[in-house]
């Protein structure tokens, strides 16, 4: 797919932005979730948007995707008129189906964590658990339930390597998204160069198979991707190279979709994907998964934003935390993190959308509910919500003083405002409206002003498993 960066005065590629627009009104579908479904490219509607040219080929996909949908949903189709804007609490209700997962919109994702602190601040929260954490042979065994790119398990296996230098480590890590596996690769040459004893498993499995890196379903097993990569040499610009060499595959076979029941993203083939140092190969052999030889007994895992923050606390507990539970080694902690409110990020939403709180879900419902899941298991875990004090921690937006002290600049504004809907997770259709008139940016600067900065409260809790008596 190729799209020219050139423009033709309107004409084709007007219109079938048109027509891409109207699909994603009716359908509940964001733009870039559309480029990834059809051409395997989030930015698709982006560059179109910008000006670019659309080549035959992409416009033939497009358009034969566009009629294949159409046909498919025939009469059941929702007309783009009838989804209205609205705001307060039942806005997200209206606006995307049950069980919903908000799928990140590339652009919003990486303005977000490359002006706030937050991955920073979980990796340092996540390392206090390593203090606990008491691994038995061969290995010490990491779980990431939603790695994103990277940023956050690179900054943990950091941490344990300090901790724990030479110990063979097993890091299993669960991610959907095609670019945030790319980009989680990237980070990835320099954690093997310096902890040489690393096995790297990389998966789109769901929640209740990536642990066991075992697909339920037949056919999806039969369809299962396995691909071993054993890296040469010892440096690592050559372990960069070897694995930006993987992009071909996974450009090929890491594809998501959107399941028609739940809106949630589905992956179109399973894959496991496994790294290791070749000249390490001996030494790592008693810990390298194999097909029908997986180990589910994780040391630690990370749950960090796991979760949609208006899914049900059914949903949260039972699709996707408790699996982790179940998947922990006696002494295996499990630590959750999820967005708290209660901060000026929440303040900015409230101002737009009044009365719209996303955050409903607490640790404490969250913990209640595992518990019921797991029944007459449970007596077999430690729940710990901790004190305020102690779960609640603090990122901010970066911000120079002399940013928010005098007259805040456009991209300051546009960077608070867009962390804060991405926190808050509002969905692209509910944002038109909002900002036509300019009222969003008026709300963010007196924010701002108000609190001299932006930041924004997540909260965290930890389930462990107890040891066995003696």
């Amino acid at each position: 797919m190729r799209i020219e960066q050139r423009h033709n005065g309107g004409g084709t590629s007007d219109q079938i932005l048109g027509e891409i627009r109207d699909y994603c009104r009716a359908t509940r579908t964001a733009e870039s979730t559309f480029g990834r479904l059809v051409v395997n490219d989030g930015k698709l509607v982006a560059r179109l948007r910008d000006g670019a040219r659309i080549t035959t080929g992409t416009l033939d996909k497009v358009r034969a995707y566009l009629s294949e949908q159409r046909s498919a949903q025939g009469a059941q189709q929702t007309p783009p008129a009838a989804i209205k804007p609205v705001n307060g609490a039942a806005a997200a209700a209206e606006v995307a189906p049950a069980g919903f997962r908000f799928f990140d919109n590339r652009q919003k994702y990486l303005l977000f964590v490359s002006t706030c602190s937050e991955k920073t601040e979980i990796a340092s929260r996540i390392s206090l658990e390593l203090a606990n954490l008491q691994p038995s042979p061969p290995a010490l065994r990491l779980f990431d339930a939603g790695v994103g790119d990277g940023t956050v398990l690179s900054r943990v296996m950091r941490a344990l390597h300090a901790r724990f230098p030479t110990m063979p480590l097993y890091a299993v890590a669960k991610e959907i998204s095609y670019e945030d596996v790319r980009m989680m690769l990237e980070k990835m040459a320099d954690r093997l160069f310096e902890h040489p004893a690393t096995v790297l498993v990389v998966t789109n499995l769901y929640y209740a198979e990536a642990p066991w890196l075992t697909p339920r379903s037949v056919t999806s097993a039969q369809g299962l991707i396995w691909k071993d990569v054993a890296l040469s040499g010892n440096t690592a610009h050559g372990f960069a190279e070897q694995i930006g060499q993987l992009e071909g595959f996974l450009a090929e076979n890491w594809r998501a979709g959107i399941s028609p029941k739940t809106g949630n993203p589905v992956y179109m083939r399973p894959v496991i994907l496994t790294l290791r140092r070749e000249d390490h190969s001996f030494l790592l052999d008693p810990i390298m998964p194999r097909p029908g030889r997986v180990m589910a007994d994780y040391d630690l895992v990370i749950a960090s934003q796991p979760y949609r923050a208006r899914a049900s606390v059914e949903f949260k507990s039972s699709k996707v935390v408790t699996p982790l539970v179940r998947a922990l080694r006696p002494g295996g902690r499990l630590i959750g993190i999820h967005s708290h409110g209660h901060d000026p990020g929440i303040e900015i939403i409230d101002r737009v959308w009044p009365g719209d709180d996303p955050f409903k879900t607490d640790r404490y419902a969250i913990l209640r509910q595992i518990k019921h899941e797991l029944g007459s298991a449970a007596r077999h875990y430690n729940f710990n919500a901790s004190s305020d004090d102690r779960s609640i921690f603090r990122y901010r937006m970066h911000t120079l003083p002399d940013e928010v002290s005098g007259p805040i600049g456009t991209s300051t504004l546009f960077a608070a405002w867009n962390a804060a809907i991405y926190v808050a997770q509002i969905e692209d259709n509910r944002l038109s409206e909002a900002v036509r008139d300019g009222r969003y940016l008026e709300a963010t600067d007196r924010v701002l002003k108000q609190h001299g900065g932006l930041w924004f409260n997540d909260e965290t809790y930890v389930i462990s498993r107890r040891r066995a008596p003696g």
